[in-house]
């Protein structure tokens, strides 16, 4: 069986061309170098956070002068801000190809989305979900029964996996699956469509994360047939911390709201004393129900504007671009044999621009302290809070050390962690390249600096020079 997780896009164009890096904040920072000197900053750790686009920057300063409070009040700004913030939600859910009776909720972030549509679970419902899985996704699920599924090494058999398991459950009750869209790890593409079809063939619902898949492919909700997609601002190239769930009204509607208080209620009555008091609450049956509390605004509309940018740039150039870096970068990393790139699916699976490996003979954080010290290059060492998959990537047991972002091994000591690079719209072809020719001088000479461990991590000794 053929799988695939996106709509179709055109092959990698040779002429990169055809689509120049969209303008971001931070292009033009310099950063000094350990060595001496300063460096314009190469941001390689997009899976992270993503660097504003600079249309999104725009797009709110122009709107900042007009902020006001919004949906009840009478002023014209907080009429104007009403209208912006709702307009968002449009937005929003046209960039998601949403159904017509799709609610668009605005949350924190991916970790937030997930959060909320994990107490939103109807009661007894069973939640099946890879171990390959972000954090994110793999630990909301407190109150439900999980099962953790082990991790596939083809697209197909995360298909078959799921579906001898989704066999074995009660067919009356609820279940959702939980999956991601890309790796966070290894940025490869999950097979979003099968894995959808599978779930509803069983009477499952899946909710799809997101977060690395939305800023680098076009997200359709109709096509891909999930129920509910989660993902967050940050990573969209839009910052201020908001992220959305967007989906099926059914299970939000009939939840408790996320959080009580101000926007989440209709109408609240006091009872009569001679009943014991207390309060009557009504609360909203729409997206407002779990939005409680004065919202994010700005956020919001950055979330909003970023879709935008993003759909008039065009994705089908932009996914061109990106696989051009991709294969500028692994046929990079390939041509050093002490470099090991990290792979589920095997070197012929798509992906984003996402790439993990480790390399031999360096500690993980090392390497990326010396990428920064040396070369001004900001990329990611650890876990990515992903622990069980990189552990199952790198052979390690789970009681060996190393934790998300701060390694417990000292300079030159072997670690269960890796290095992670990454990229997306933003990226100048001088970034991907100085990080392919840092990778192999380092490996060919080593660090020209010393490092120590400090608070968990390697960092320049600042005292002399290697």
């Amino acid at each position: 069986m053929s799988v695939s997780a996106v709509p179709a896009v055109p092959a990698v164009a040779a002429d990169p061309s055809v689509c120049a890096p969209l303008a971001v904040l931070g292009r033009d920072v310099t950063v000094p170098l350990v060595t001496g000197g300063e460096v314009t900053y190469a941001a390689l750790d997009y899976a992270a956070s993503a660097p504003a686009l600079q249309r999104v920057w725009d797009d709110v300063a122009a709107y900042a002068p007009y902020y006001g409070s919004v949906h009840r009040g009478a002023g014209y700004l907080s009429q104007l801000s009403t209208d912006l913030f709702e307009n968002s939600r449009t937005t929003v859910a046209e960039f998601l190809d949403c159904r017509e009776d799709d609610q668009v909720v605005f949350t924190r972030s991916t970790t937030d989305s997930l959060n909320l549509l994990a107490a939103a679970l109807p009661a007894g419902c069973e939640v099946f979900v890879f171990e390959t899985e972000h954090h994110a996704s793999l630990l909301p699920w407190r109150d439900a029964r999980v099962t953790y599924l082990d991790a596939p090494r083809t697209p197909d058999e995360a298909v078959h996996t799921l579906e001898r398991a989704l066999a074995d459950r009660d067919p009356y009750g609820p279940a959702l699956v939980c999956v991601t869209g890309a790796s966070n790890v290894t940025g490869e593409l999950w097979p979003v469509r099968e894995l959808a079809a599978a779930a509803h063939a069983h009477g499952a619902r899946i909710v799809l994360d997101a977060a690395q898949l939305a800023p680098h492919h076009p997200v359709s909700v109709r096509e891909l047939d999930v129920d509910w997609v989660a993902f967050s601002g940050h990573k969209l190239y839009a910052p201020f911390g908001s992220g959305v769930l967007a989906g099926r009204s059914d299970w939000l509607r009939e939840a408790e709201p996320y959080l009580a208080g101000g926007g989440a209620s209709r109408k609240v009555a006091r009872r009569p004393k001679e009943a014991g008091g207390g309060v009557d609450v009504e609360w909203h049956d729409t997206a407002a129900r779990h939005e409680a509390g004065s919202p994010n605004v700005i956020g919001v509309y950055s979330i909003a504007a970023a879709c935008k940018a993003l759909t008039e740039a065009g994705f089908d150039e932009l996914v061109a671009r990106e696989r051009y870096l991709i294969r500028k970068v692994r046929e990079g990393l390939a041509e050093v044999p002490a470099v090991r790139v990290l792979s589920l699916f095997g070197d012929d699976a798509p992906r984003v621009g996402v790439i993990s490996f480790v390399v031999d003979g360096w500690n993980s954080s090392h390497f990326a302290a010396a990428l920064s010290a040396e070369y001004g290059i900001g990329v990611r060492d650890g876990l990515f809070c992903a622990h069980p998959l990189v552990r199952t990537l790198l052979g390690g047991e789970t009681d060996e050390p190393g934790e998300c972002g701060a390694p417990e091994a000292a300079p030159g000591e072997k670690s269960l962690n890796a290095i992670r690079v990454s990229f997306g719209a933003g990226t100048p072809d001088e970034h991907v390249e100085r990080f392919v020719r840092a990778v192999k001088e380092l490996v060919a000479d080593g660090a020209r600096w010393n490092y120590r461990t400090e608070d968990g991590r390697c960092v320049p000794d600042t005292s002399a020079a290697a």
